[in-house]
């Protein structure tokens, strides 16, 4: 299927990274920061438009300090810093890296030191779904330097901005589904008996590099009879068999954004069993896409399908949610678990990814991207045929 959707233009306008800075700077005031330090790929390219996939290399550490007032501050190996000088940001520090023994930390320590004379409070990333992204003995030594700063959880400000997209994030997030709606529709013409998973998988990079994604760096699944009961292994050179179910799950990037969604066939014939669990999955999904409205949580979500899930299913699949948020990585905050009480709001973008267990140690996942609307849900990804399709 050729893909006609419009191009986005790349990168976005200073305005973006200005309106972001200045959004969060009014969440830091509220809290008494005087300042941000991040250190992952996401949260500096969410502030700088710094993108690179020199990130894969984990030699040297990168960091940003977004100040209580004025442009954020990039404290980086120097290899880095002819990019971020094409960004809004303009101080610039930098230090010839790797250097093991003095990694960026004594320019963070001139950076920080008169916020710790002041016995200041900076946010830091400690919360669910981040990481501390430089040497441990390094944040050790810094924090005993700089002993007068008060260190605080920042992870709720920076994933709240993060959680709903603006329109530019929006669009993006749109072709990048769009190319991946494409690339799934193009497979049942290569999908046969005889063909190795590991070729199936192989062809969908190919296609979907060839409709304009940037990569797809996130492509797993599954084939076996009746179903199958892992949907995260890599490829094997297993072929195709008849009364197989085949499960392919991707993550395509365009431009640093995600999309994620799954298909399902059956190879010349499909079981009562394959059959119903669809059936299942499709109205699971329908009950989150109308249950998808500011106000409602995400615990609302994942209440609702598990509602239809139960028809076959009592243990809601024990995968522990069923959805998450979606953009510049491929799983977000929120979850749609019984856990998660995060509101929805307008522009948020989110996966519906119900999951169930059937048969004797079967298991079916469905997935579409959304994205939540004052009126109602808008779909990003195809939706997928309301019966399983079986591929001749």
């Amino acid at each position: 299927m050729p893909l006609t959707t419009d191009v986005p233009t790349r990168g976005f306008p200073d305005a973006e990274y200005i309106d972001r800075t200045a959004k969060a700077q009014a969440l830091m005031a509220k809290d008494d920061l005087a300042g941000l330090l991040l250190m992952s790929e996401e949260d500096v390219r969410y502030f700088t438009g710094f993108h690179t996939l020199f990130w894969q290399s984990p030699t040297r550490p990168w960091f940003l300090f977004v100040p209580a007032d004025g442009k954020p501050i990039a404290v980086i190996p120097e290899i880095g810093a002819d990019l971020m000088r094409r960004s809004w940001i303009e101080d610039i520090r930098t230090w010839s890296a790797p250097e093991p023994s003095d990694d960026g930390i004594s320019l963070l320590k001139d950076l920080l030191s008169p916020l710790a004379k002041e016995t200041a409070r900076i946010g830091v990333m400690k919360g669910h779904e981040t990481k501390l992204q430089m040497p441990l003995g390094d944040w050790e030594y810094l924090t005993a330097y700089l002993s007068g700063l008060k260190i605080v959880d920042c992870t709720p400000i920076v994933q709240s901005l993060r959680m709903v997209k603006s329109p530019a994030e929006i669009e993006k997030l749109e072709y990048i589904c769009a190319i991946g709606s494409a690339t799934f529709e193009g497979m049942p013409s290569i999908i046969r008996r005889g063909i190795p998973l590991e070729d199936v998988f192989r062809e969908f990079r190919l296609r979907a590099i060839s409709l304009g994604a940037d990569d797809a760096p996130y492509v797993v699944g599954a084939a076996d009879q009746g179903g199958y009961s892992d949907v995260i292994s890599p490829p094997s050179r297993r072929t195709l068999k008849d009364g197989d179910i085949l499960m392919l799950d991707s993550g395509c990037t365009w431009d640093g954004y995600f999309c994620d969604f799954n298909r399902n066939w059956a190879i010349d014939h499909a079981d009562d069993n394959s059959k119903r669990a669809h059936n299942v999955l499709w109205r699971a999904t329908q009950a989150g896409i109308e249950a998808a409205q500011p106000g409602k949580t995400c615990r609302d979500l994942f209440l609702s399908m598990s509602e239809i899930l139960a028809e076959m299913d009592q243990s809601n699949g024990n995968i522990g949610r069923l959805g998450h948020g979606l953009g510049m990585q491929l799983t977000e905050q929120p979850s749609h678990a019984a856990f998660d009480n995060t509101l929805l709001k307008e522009n948020m973008v989110i996966t519906l990814e119900p999951s169930l267990n059937y048969g004797s140690g079967m298991m079916m996942v469905h997935e579409e991207n959304i994205v939540v609307r004052r009126d109602g849900a808008l779909l990003l990804s195809s939706r997928a045929p309301f019966d399983l399709p079986i591929v001749n």
